[in-house]
């Protein structure tokens, strides 16, 4: 991830300008390496199901990354099964991650076109977003888990009538390739949408004007995409990057008679996935962003989790099983 070269290399005044990471060779003898701690809160529908998504793109990185999955003790999971929740998922609060985690990752949830004030969870989930960005914890929201980090950031949503759903060309707004994540993305490329929401156009320029985000890709199809704040810490991606053919073929199956929900556009099943580089280039983007922005020495109380298993929490701090909606 990082090229180890003589100080005088005459190309590290390129390689500054364009945010290529060198290190010197005195420097890098004394490197300390880690793992970085990645909280992933998934509230998807069949969580479990969708846990591959994630960590396939993640794992192409050559850092070691500990996933620690967190769960909302005030969502009931109804479509997951508990016993792999119990195994595999740690409460915010019990594992006490927040200030250890490297970052976090916000997924979807199919809530996007409820109001705020009806997602059950919402409390909960605002207020973990408050403390880990207090913190200094670097988040990445993705889909409806964008929508809450703008909502931190006072930026409203907008409501669809019929679904965002497919395949949508995507122009990455960064023309000078010095932004951490999206420097490596190709100038334009394909991404999944799945969603019900988003954010005006108007709404996310007048944003840009005020310095509260950076405005990193556009679809001409449907509006701004990625987006993030000037310091890197929140970074927002409205569209499913992570998908995989399947997903979109499941999803097109299971809403097939919904009259909002229409056939995923610009998709062929019997297409090859055209997309699948530019959804590495972005996670490893962002993982090599976490790397290198947060420091070394974290606060005591990060979780070990071995081979993914966590500790189980007193039962008083879970939810009863099937009392909360989904």
């Amino acid at each position: 991830m990082t090229l180890r070269l003589s100080p005088d290399y005459p190309l590290l005044d390129a390689f500054d300008r364009h945010h290529v990471n060198w290190i010197s060779e005195e420097a890098a003898e004394r490197q300390d390496f880690r793992p970085l701690y990645i909280g992933i809160l998934n509230i998807m529908p069949k969580a479990q199901e969708y846990e591959y998504n994630l960590l396939a793109p993640m794992g192409r990185s050559i850092l070691q990354i500990v996933p620690i999955w967190i769960r909302l003790v005030t969502h009931a999971y109804k479509s997951t099964d508990h016993a792999h929740l119990d195994r595999h998922y740690l409460p915010f609060d019990w594992a006490q991650t927040v200030a250890a985690l490297d970052g976090l990752i916000i997924t979807g949830a199919p809530v996007e076109n409820k109001t705020w004030d009806d997602i059950t969870y919402w409390p909960e989930l605002s207020r973990i977003i408050d403390v880990a960005h207090q913190n200094g914890t670097l988040l990445l929201g993705i889909c409806w888990g964008a929508l809450a980090l703008a909502k931190h950031l006072g930026l409203e949503k907008t409501v669809y009538p019929r679904k965002v759903f497919g395949l949508y060309e995507t122009h990455n707004l960064d023309v000078t390739h010095v932004h951490p994540i999206m420097s490596g993305l190709d100038d334009v490329f394909l991404c999944p949408q799945s969603r019900f929401s988003g954010i005006a156009d108007a709404t996310l320029e007048q944003a840009a004007r005020e310095g509260k985000v950076r405005l990193l890709a556009h679809a001409p199809e449907v509006g701004y995409v990625i987006f993030d704040t000037p310091d890197g810490q929140l970074t927002m991606h409205l569209g499913h990057q992570e998908y995989n053919s399947g997903r979109i073929l499941a999803e097109a199956r299971r809403d097939a008679s919904r009259p909002d929900v229409p056939p995923p556009v610009h998709f062929n099943p019997d297409t090859p996935n055209t997309w699948r580089a530019n959804r590495n280039v972005f996670f490893s983007g962002w993982i090599k962003h976490v790397y290198l922005t947060t420091p070394y020495q974290k606060p005591a109380g990060t979780p070990r989790a071995i081979g993914n298993e966590c500790p189980v929490p007193p039962a008083d701090d879970l939810p009863p099983t099937g009392d909360l909606p989904s």
